[in-house]
C-alpha cells in the first residue's frame, strides 16, 4: 500500500507521468489500432488483460497488426488531444524544481514528441522506422516479472535511492506496478479501480489540473 504523506517538499521529489490516458485524453495506441488495424485486434491483448501476457509480448503482436508507415502512425496518434493540464504541470512542478519523467509502456514515438516538444524527460519504447521494429531500451530483465516493455518501477526505486519522495500519475493497468512504490498515488479510470480492489491508497483526479491542486496542497 502507498505511504500518503501530508506535506511534500517538491524540490526533493520526483515525480512520475504515464503518457496513454493521462497526458492523452485517450489512449494513442488504442486509437492506432481502432483506426488502422485489422478488425478483432483486441482480442491480441485479452491475455494482456488477463494478467497472463505481459506487455511486452502484447505491444509486439500488436505492432505487427500496424502499418509502419511512418507519416501515416504519426498523423494518426496526433489526432488524439492532450490533456490541457498537462503543459501548466509540468510548468508548475518546474518552478517548484521538482524532477518530472514521463514513464510510458506504449508504441512509444508520440510520447517522444510531446516531451520533446517541452523539454520533459521520457522513458519508454522505441520504434526503428527503417526496420519497422518496435524496440524496448527500458525494459528491465532483472524485475521480478520481467515482462513489461517499460519498467515503470525501475525509475521510481532509483529515486528513492537518492533520496527523493516519489508521486507517480496514471490510468491504466500498466500503472498497477508503480503504483504499489510511489509515496503519493494520483489514479483515475482502470487504475483507480484496481486500486480500490487491493486497497491502495491514492489520490483521484479526472484531469491534471487535478492533480496541480493535489500537489499545490501537499506541497512546501
Amino acid at each position: 500500500m502507498s505511504w500518503a504523506p501530508e506535506r511534500l517538499d517538491l524540490a526533493q521529489t520526483s515525480v512520475f507521468l504515464d503518457f496513454d490516458g493521462t497526458i492523452t485524453v485517450a489512449d494513442t495506441g488504442v486509437h492506432l489500432l481502432d483506426r488502422l488495424a485489422p478488425p478483432g485486434w483486441r482480442s491480441v491483448g485479452q491475455g494482456y488483460a488477463e494478467g497472463t501476457m505481459g506487455s511486452r509480448e502484447c505491444q509486439t503482436r500488436e505492432w505487427a497488426l500496424l502499418s509502419h508507415d511512418e507519416d501515416l502512425l504519426r498523423s494518426v496518434a496526433r489526432e488524439v488531444p492532450l490533456d490541457p493540464g498537462f503543459v501548466p504541470l509540468v510548468e508548475f512542478l518546474r518552478q517548484r524544481e521538482a524532477e518530472v519523467t514521463v514513464v510510458s509502456d506504449g508504441f512509444g514515438f508520440r510520447a517522444a514528441e510531446v516531451c520533446a516538444e517541452v523539454g520533459v524527460d521520457l522513458l519508454t519504447n522505441e520504434v526503428d522506422w527503417g526496420r519497422g521494429e518496435l524496440g524496448y531500451p527500458n525494459a528491465d530483465r532483472c524485475c521480478p516479472c520481467a515482462s513489461c516493455g517499460t519498467c515503470k518501477q525501475a525509475p521510481i526505486r532509483d529515486a528513492r535511492r537518492r533520496g527523493r519522495a516519489t508521486v507517480f500519475v496514471g490510468d491504466g493497468i500498466s500503472d498497477c506496478k508503480a503504483a504499489l512504490l510511489a509515496d503519493v498515488l494520483f489514479a483515475k479510470a482502470a487504475l483507480a479501480d484496481w486500486c480500490d480492489d487491493v486497497g491502495v491508497d491514492y489520490r483521484p483526479f479526472s484531469g491534471l489540473a487535478d492533480v496541480i491542486s493535489g500537489l499545490g496542497r501537499l506541497g512546501a
